[in-house]
């Protein structure tokens, strides 16, 4: 490589480089190393981590995250596949790009302007409830918000997106030929499904399932406002530390806590799975 050739490249990795190390790299750094400090005091200490362990509040709310983000990944699989595999598979390309852009509507609209929505939906005189008591079902409003069923509803409608999204690349390289010869040979949908194209999918699905899982245990808004105060996020816990507390030091180790025991659910689910990171990612 010419010397030209090195300075134009520097150039142009230059704002890369200021990104990186400026907005995510250095303050996470200073982030984890106040993790490691107490207030008014010098020197390096593990108290802010083992206060976690301590205080029952804090890991059974993160036990709790944890196990609700696992389970919106997985209705999230459930919701998303026979919806990629209609829009790749069954569906004219006529109508399948424009069926896809629907998908879309709600990345413009922003989760804060969904969460709102949905709120009406489910309020006490929320659609919902008006309808099936205009209809004489019920006689009273439904409890449909400020609940886990609401938390749950909202993340798994802000994060759906992302399953679908990976799932359908991976199904569009799949060759109609090969289900088309299994059928031809005596297999039914079912063994299709479960031999051919749920293999063939699998990267898509683990892709989509390590972004969907990362999003729901780091969201706020949905469980903040939708979940209402009986339905306890870890974020909120982090949140708290920062801007109720100030305590900046114990929201360090809270949030690197988080992102370590995410990353090493991520690590098993790759391992468990059989797939490789530069497989998934690419």
């Amino acid at each position: 490589m010419s010397r030209g050739h090195r300075m134009t490249f520097w150039l142009l990795m230059l704002p890369v480089l200021l990104w990186l190390v400026g907005l995510i790299l250095w303050p996470h750094i200073e982030l984890l190393i106040n993790s490691f400090r107490l207030d008014g005091q010098t020197g390096f200490t593990l108290e802010n981590y083992t206060e976690f362990f301590r205080n029952e509040i804090y890991w059974g709310t993160f036990l709790r995250t944890v196990a609700y983000a696992i389970g919106v990944t997985v209705l999230a699989f459930v919701v998303a596949f026979p919806v990629a595999f209609y829009l790749t598979k069954v569906v004219s390309r006529k109508y399948a790009g424009f069926l896809t852009l629907l998908l879309l509507i709600p990345l413009w609209v922003g989760e804060l302007v969904t969460i709102y929505g949905w709120m009406i939906i489910l309020g006490d005189h929320g659609i919902i409830n008006h309808f099936l008591m205009s209809i004489g079902l019920i006689d009273k409003p439904l409890p449909l918000l400020y609940n886990d069923f609401s938390m749950i509803l909202g993340l798994l409608y802000m994060s759906v997106l992302f399953m679908i999204v990976p799932i359908m690349s991976t199904l569009e390289s799949l060759d109609d030929s090969l289900i088309e010869a299994a059928s031809d040979l005596g297999a039914g949908k079912w063994t299709i499904m479960r031999r051919i194209v749920i293999p063939y999918s699998m990267p898509g699905i683990v892709s989509g399932s390590i972004m969907v899982f990362m999003l729901v245990i780091g969201d706020y808004l949905a469980p903040n406002i939708l979940g209402g105060k009986s339905s306890l996020w870890f974020t909120e816990q982090i949140y708290n530390q920062f801007l109720s507390t100030f305590n900046w030091n114990e929201g360090a180790a809270f949030g690197f806590l988080l992102l370590a025991i995410s990353s090493a659910i991520v690590w098993i689910a790759l391992k468990l799975s059989g797939q490789k990171l530069e497989r998934v990612g690419s």
